[in-house]
């Protein structure tokens, strides 16, 4: 991608009395000037034959980026082989739902520690992540979490996407910040990150990121539940700041409880930089 877009996850909020459709999500997403949504498949694919068709040639209309979230039942570090083998089938399902609509990623969280070590763990997922079909044009995005007791900081995923070319990272801010209990508190913080990334990953990837971001509140124990940007101690400005000294390309999907409305904040303050 040869710019930064802003969009958002699930369908727009409008004036809180209209129901949208995928088809008249895009149209108002793309009326606002916003350029992304991510699809929710997290508990079922809710692409059919029905809205196919309608849904394919509004994105190809409009030139929108459509991605997904992919099922929240996925657990790559499951004891049980069927567990599993059904982890697979959901994400399978998942992308090739959204390729037929002309998306192109699908975003998931790969699985749990458990009673495994970390490093068993790692090498369960870095396996399952191996039988996943490589598609063309398509991709498995890998998202940070917002608990220690998660599989998931940036260290494990950014080494899954090194072993893997059909995988890929995506970086939920609000997670990490959560993670480790207000950690993003200033520049400097974002900055890091974005060094690490291209430390690891190289240049490449941050000319072809995909990021989550909202407010967020959480414990002593992580991520407890997402928050407008203005109810936080999420530092936006910071982070739109070094997007923008980073020269970052990609897609940045707002998970706000106000979805457009900080979408466009975002927006906003990025351009105005």
């Amino acid at each position: 991608m040869n710019k930064l877009i802003f969009g958002i996850s699930g369908l727009p909020l409008g004036n809180g009395s209209e129901k949208f459709t995928y088809v008249t999500g895009i149209e108002y997403l793309h009326s606002l000037g916003l350029e992304a949504m991510e699809l929710p498949f997290v508990r079922s694919v809710n692409i059919t034959p029905k809205n196919r068709d309608a849904v394919a040639s509004t994105r190809e209309k409009f030139n929108f980026h459509l991605t997904a979230h992919g099922s929240y039942f996925v657990n790559m570090n499951a004891k049980e082989p069927e567990k599993k083998e059904k982890s697979i089938e959901r994400l399978v399902k998942g992308i090739d739902a959204l390729a037929s609509v002309g998306g192109t990623d699908i975003i998931f969280h790969p699985g749990f520690y458990l009673d495994s070590t970390k490093e068993e763990a790692f090498e369960s997922i870095n396996e399952e992540l191996g039988k996943l079909p490589v598609l063309e044009n398509n991709f498995y995005r890998l998202e940070t979490t917002g608990k220690e007791t998660q599989f998931g900081n940036l260290k494990e995923l950014c080494q899954l996407v090194k072993n893997h070319k059909h995988v890929k990272l995506c970086v939920d801010f609000s997670h990490i910040h959560a993670r480790y209990v207000g950690i993003l508190k200033e520049y400097d913080d974002f900055a890091k990150i974005f060094d690490y990334i291209g430390e690891h990953l190289g240049e490449e990837a941050l000319k072809d990121m995909h990021v989550h971001l909202s407010g967020i509140e959480y414990t002593a124990k992580g991520e407890r539940n997402h928050l407008p940007f203005e109810e936080s101690d999420f530092k936006i400005e910071d982070c739109m700041k070094a997007f923008v000294n980073y020269n970052v390309k990609g897609c940045i999907i707002c998970e706000s409880p106000i979805l457009e409305r900080d979408a466009l904040l975002m927006k906003n303050i990025y351009e105005s930089l």
